[in-house]
């Protein structure tokens, strides 16, 4: 394996360049100017110039989902749904959720986890998180009187 990442070293292709190099050849300046030169004519001619306009301002369409003649009462009858609906939300997340953490309950006891432990360490690090969170949002809004 080390004869197969000797072929592609760094140092044996320049140790074979400057071997290469130091060979009594009368034109390899010439030949080494001709190369440079037409590399560089070759990136001259085929590296476009960037060239940047202003962008376009955008076209904005406001789509209005609501009548713009609501009365108050439409207003407050069309959020006291939606909080509604997103309460209905969130209890069918907790009822998941729930769900979800009972499954893992029996597999934890099928199969000889101290669940009860687990779940008291769990609570333990939330309240701690909650309290640091705490301390740190009462820090920086003793901070920003200041």
């Amino acid at each position: 394996m080390r004869g197969y990442w000797n072929r592609f070293s760094p140092r044996g292709g320049l140790e074979d360049f400057l071997a290469y190099w130091r060979q009594p050849t009368p034109y390899r300046w010439q030949i080494l100017g001709a190369s440079v030169a037409l590399t560089f004519t070759l990136m001259v001619l085929f590296v476009p110039e960037s060239e940047r306009i202003e962008p376009r301002s955008p076209d904005v369409t406001y789509i209005s989902t609501f009548a713009p003649d609501r009365t108050d009462e439409e207003i407050i009858a069309s959020n006291v749904a939606n909080q509604q609906w997103q309460d209905e939300l969130r209890a069918q997340r907790a009822a998941f959720e729930e769900r979800k953490k009972e499954l893992y309950r029996r597999l934890g006891r099928a199969t000889g986890v101290d669940v009860d432990a687990m779940e008291r360490r769990i609570e333990r690090e939330e309240r701690e998180l909650a309290a640091r969170e705490a301390a740190a949002a009462e820090q920086a809004r003793t901070a920003g009187e200041q």
